[in-house]
Parts: C-alpha cells; sequence; structure tokens
C-alpha cells in the first residue's frame, strides 16, 4: 500500500502546542503597538497558551519596557497571569518602572521579589534596574542594602553592577563610597571608567574627573565620546583651556569630532575657557547641530557680553528650523543684560511665552531684573519682582540688591535686603553688599548695623578663591594665600607687578568692608579691596611662569571688585598681556588697559 495514498495524521498535542507557541512567538517578534499586542494576548487565552514561560514573558517584556507598552497592563499581566513569577519576569517589572516616572514602584517590585516564595532570585540585570531606581529617587540607605545583597548574592566583583553602584551611591551624595567601590573592583572596563568621571564632573570634582583620566591613560583602557563629553565638561568648568586643546586633538584622532555630543562639549569648553573663537571654529564644521549646539554659542557670546552676537545666532538658530527652550532665552537674556541692549532684552521676555509657549521661570525673571537693575532702572527691577510669580526667591532679591551696589541706592537695597531678611535667606555676602553702599554713602550708622547683624546672627560665608592654567595645571588660590609652595615668589612678583601697574596710572581703591572685621575669621573672608586677592596672586603666579605675551585665563567663584577690576586693567596694559577673567557672573577680557565690559559689569 502507497503511505502517499493514506489521509494525513493528526499531528501530536505537544507537536501542535509547540507549533502554536512558535507562532505566537515570531507575531510578539513584530508587534508594534499597544492594541496589536493585546489581540496577540486574547489570541494566547483563545488557545490555553497563557501558562507558556516564553510567551508569557515576551508579553510582559513588551508592556512593561517597550516604548509603546503599558505599565498598567503590565500589572495586570504579572498579577493576573503569570502564577509563578521567575527572575526574568521579576526584572521586566523592576526594569519598567526603573525608567518610568515611578521608579519608586521599581524598589517595591525588588522588595517583593526579595521577599516572594519563589525560587528566582537576583541576577545581574536585577541589581542593574534596582539600582537606578535608587539613584533616581535618592534612596541612599536602599542603596547600601542592594550592596549588601550583592555581596551576599555573589555579585560584588560583577564589572556591571558595580559600574551600576557607583553612579547609585555617586548621585546620592556618597562620592567617596562610591570612589571606594571603584578602586575595589579587580576588573574596570571603560563604562566603568567613563562613570567615575562623569559621576565626578557632575558633582562638582573636576580635578579628580581628570585625574581620574590619567589613571586610566595608564591602563590603556581607550576612551569613547563618553570620555571625552565628561572631560570637556571638567574642563569647561576649570577654565582648563590647555587640557581642553589636549583632549580635542584626541577626539580628531579617534574620529569622533563628527559626534554631535562631543561637538557640543567642545563649544562649551572653548566658550566657558573665554575662547570663542574656536567655538566657533567647531559650530562651523558640525554637519549635525541640535537646540544645544545652537544654545551653547548664545549663551556663550551672552556671558561675554555680547548680545549682539547671540541675537544673531538666535536668528541663524530660527532660519535652520530650530526651535528654542527655555535656555535660549537665558543666553540672550543674559547678553543683553550685559550689554544694556534693555528693550531688546523686554521683547525676548515677553516672545519667549507669546511666541514660544514657553513659560519664564526664576531663571529669565532673574536675567530680567538685572536687566533692568545693570541699567539703573532700579524701579522697573522692583516691579518685576513684584509681578512675577516668584517674589519669595532670594535670587531675585540679591539681584536688586548687588544692582542697588552699582548705583549707590540706599533706599532700593534696604528693600531688598529687608526681604531677603524676612525670607530667612540673608547671608554674608548681602550683608557686605548693603554695608558697602552705606560706606560709600558716609553712613557710619549703617555700616554699623551690619556689623552687629552678622554678629549676632552668625552668618556663614563663602571663601572667595581663583584658578589659573599654567601648562597642563591648574592651580588654586584664596585670599591671602600663603600655601602655594611658590608663595614667597608669588608675593614677591606680585610687588613688582603691582609697582608697574602703579606707573601705568593704577590706583589702589581704599578698604571697604570686610567680613572678617565682622566676624574676625580669617578663613571665612568675602574678598574686598586688599593687595592679596585670590585673583591678584593668580595673575603674579601667571606672569612669573609663562612666557611675555601669553593670555593668561583665571576663574574665580565670586564677583570681580571694582580693585581688582581696575588692577587688571592696568596689568594688561603694562605687561602687554591678554588677560581673560570669568568671574561669578559673566567674563571680562582685558587688553590694553581697556575691558570687554567697557566697565559695564
Amino acid at each position: 500500500m502507497c503511505h502517499a495514498l493514506l489521509p494525513s495524521q493528526p499531528l501530536p498535542n505537544d507537536v501542535f502546542q509547540a507549533s502554536k507557541t512558535k507562532a505566537i512567538l515570531a507575531l510578539l517578534q513584530g508587534c508594534n503597538s499597544l492594541i496589536k499586542l493585546k489581540k496577540i494576548h486574547a489570541h494566547v487565552i483563545t488557545n490555553g497558551l497563557q501558562n507558556q514561560p516564553a510567551i508569557s514573558n515576551k508579553l510582559l517584556n513588551f508592556c512593561a519596557v517597550s516604548v509603546s507598552g503599558c505599565l498598567a497592563y503590565a500589572q495586570l499581566l504579572f498579577h493576573h497571569h503569570i502564577q509563578n513569577p521567575q527572575t526574568q519576569d521579576w526584572n521586566s517589572m523592576i526594569r519598567g518602572f526603573s525608567q518610568s516616572p515611578s521608579p519608586l514602584q521599581a524598589i517595591f517590585y525588588y522588595n517583593h521579589m526579595l521577599s516572594s516564595a519563589s525560587d528566582s532570585c537576583p541576577d545581574t540585570f536585577t541589581f542593574s534596574f534596582v539600582l537606578k531606581a535608587c539613584e533616581k529617587v535618592k534612596a541612599q540607605t536602599k542603596c547600601k542594602e542592594v550592596h549588601g545583597a550583592m555581596v551576599r548574592y555573589g555579585y560584588e566583583n560583577d564589572v556591571v553592577v558595580c559600574t551600576n553602584l557607583i553612579r547609585s551611591y555617586a548621585c546620592n551624595g556618597s562620592i567617596d563610597t562610591a570612589q571606594r567601590v571603584f578602586d575595589n573592583m579587580p576588573e574596570r572596563d571603560l563604562v566603568s571608567w567613563n562613570s567615575m568621571i562623569s559621576c565626578y564632573s557632575q558633582k562638582g570634582l573636576h580635578h579628580e574627573a581628570l585625574r581620574t583620566y590619567n589613571l586610566m591613560r595608564k591602563e590603556n583602557v581607550g576612551l569613547d565620546g563618553f570620555t571625552l563629553v565628561g572631560l570637556l565638561s571638567s574642563c569647561a568648568h576649570l577654565g582648563a583651556l590647555n587640557t581642553g586643546v589636549t583632549v580635542h586633538r584626541i577626539a580628531r584622532e579617534k574620529g569622533l569630532v563628527g559626534n554631535v555630543y562631543v561637538g557640543n562639549a567642545l563649544i562649551d569648553m572653548y566658550a566657558k575657557c573665554g575662547n570663542l573663537d574656536s567655538a566657533l571654529s567647531v559650530f562651523e564644521r558640525m554637519q549635525n547641530r541640535d537646540v544645544f549646539t545652537w544654545n551653547s554659542m548664545i549663551v556663550g557670546y551672552g556671558v561675554h557680553g555680547r548680545g549682539d552676537e547671540s541675537i544673531s545666532f538666535f536668528g541663524q538658530m530660527l532660519m535652520a528650523g530650530v526651535q528654542p527652550n527655555s535656555i535660549t532665552f537665558l543666553g540672550l537674556l543674559c547678553g543683553c543684560s550685559h550689554q544694556g541692549l534693555v528693550e531688546k532684552g523686554v521683547e525676548y521676555f515677553n516672545v519667549m511665552s507669546s511666541k514660544f509657549n514657553i513659560k519664564p521661570g526664576i531663571k529669565h525673571y532673574g536675567c530680567l531684573v538685572d536687566l533692568f537693575g545693570r541699567a539703573g532702572m532700579l524701579e522697573r527691577a522692583l516691579q518685576v519682582i513684584k509681578t512675577s510669580r516668584a517674589q519669595d526667591d532670594p535670587v531675585l532679591w540679591r539681584t536688586l540688591l548687588g544692582s542697588c551696589k552699582i548705583h549707590k541706592n540706599v533706599e532700593m537695597g534696604e528693600i531688598a535686603m529687608r526681604n531677603l531678611i524676612q525670607l530667612g535667606s540673608s547671608n554674608a555676602g548681602d550683608y557686605v553688599l548693603l554695608a558697602t553702599i552705606y560706606f560709600r554713602e558716609k553712613d557710619a550708622d549703617g555700616v554699623a548695623r551690619m556689623r552687629k547683624l552678622i554678629k549676632t546672627q552668625g552668618v556663614k560665608t563663602t571663601p572667595g578663591w581663583s584658578w589659573i592654567e599654567v601648562g597642563d595645571q591648574v592651580h588654586k588660590f584664596v585670599v591671602d594665600d600663603k600655601s602655594h609652595p611658590d608663595a614667597n615668589e608669588i608675593y614677591q612678583k606680585l610687588r613688582i607687578v603691582v609697582h608697574q601697574a602703579a606707573l601705568h596710572g593704577y590706583v589702589q581703591e581704599g578698604s571697604l568692608i570686610t567680613v572678617s572685621e565682622f566676624t574676625s575669621t580669617d578663613t571665612d573672608c568675602l574678598e574686598t579691596s586688599s593687595s592679596c586677592h585670590s585673583e591678584k596672586l593668580a595673575i603674579a603666579f601667571g606672569l612669573a611662569r609663562t612666557p611675555e605675551g601669553t593670555s593668561l585665563r583665571i576663574v574665580k567663584n565670586l564677583r570681580v571688585c571694582r580693585d581688582c577690576h581696575s588692577f587688571t586693567k592696568f596689568v594688561s596694559q603694562a605687561f602687554n598681556r591678554e588677560i581673560v577673567v570669568r568671574d561669578r557672573v559673566r567674563f571680562h577680557h582685558f587688553k590694553g588697559g581697556l575691558c570687554s565690559c567697557k566697565d559695564y559689569w
């Protein structure tokens, strides 16, 4: 009998089920919407396949992790359709919530996983996802608890888990613990090194970020775009132009300059190091530009006091079809404020909401107050504060107080100070500002009141410091600093510099008000008129250690005082040097006895 003529035999049940399972998995592989997924899910139920682990996990993973998924539907599946969740199922829920606006739920699922009666155990993915959630919700105690679980389950040397642990500790403020985890890792890959550099950079520990890179280089780990972005960010904050130029060269050698993130970081670095020409050169060579690229140029020109160029770039940005954001308008308002373009600044403040539907934030109102305040329009500045939704924010009142110092307005200064005290936000700098206004108006009683207030309230102060890069090293100085190894040489050079500046017309301003007068705490003093201000020491050191004609670039954490501003102008003339100073507010480019701010700062 010929077998080909026999009727076809039905497939065995297990083969049939396997065939249907394979078909369902193929459908899930191509699924790209929640509507399709629900239809597939219905098909799974009608065919009795809901207990197939491969299918249930695929369904759950799509709902929890996919951009087209739905965490609520994932919860429905997890709690009502999966009878004995395995590690993969728990991981899908923990991962989904760790990436969601509700990361705390990820921690709840992790806790439930460990306390459940199932035999599922956490793995590399479990720990990585829950640590991401700890990072987002700032759960430091939970981070430590997860660290303990890692040790118990044998993952203390897992490079992926340890890298996520480093990030979580750092974001929870435990950078020292993050460093210890990093140091104790038996194996560290490129991602681990990048994470450590990024953590230092984000926490403002920029010297440590650059030091970590030097260690990384010795271990021949290599680098990528993430490494460069972290390093350039630290160079930008330190004003370490020479190091930044070296990183730029490495980026070219590695073919990473075309990376838009690296390009943006280069522009930001050059702008914050005071080299706008190089920033513009990078910008012009970039083939792909996003809103951050344009913002870096607009903000860069703004803080350099070149409002016209900021406005020009804004026009080009719109012509290129790039939509501005809130940072764009901060750059524009900053540029208008530093250049005295009051009406233009008001125009941009208004159009950001009326035309671009961007709600002004506290920083935008602060820029508007500064815009009016610098221009001497103090009543309008006060009106902005009173009509804003942020009149309880101390930044606005402090900005007004600074403007009152510029224009020696005692009455308005007292209004600003009164509001700062009422908000409980006054600090030593505020008292010094108002005391200086009183001093210049020869109001001895006002100065005495400020002295009494700062003594009775025990207000802490911010020490003034300046950085200068010489070669590939960044040197830090504080007021009356004697800690530098070459302190004797620096002070000797400073005496020569002061003498040469005086021959060109520099006259040191008389001593005004110091916090040390109030507190008698030398280490907690704000800089005022003193021959040994931190930037004067930095300038003397720079002149002593660099060839003639070399530009000096200085970063300081406080606003440059009037005496140091005058001193630096005359030094630039006496020694034929360009001196670029980045203070808390803006850039000053000193050359030939003049400053780019035109004494409007």
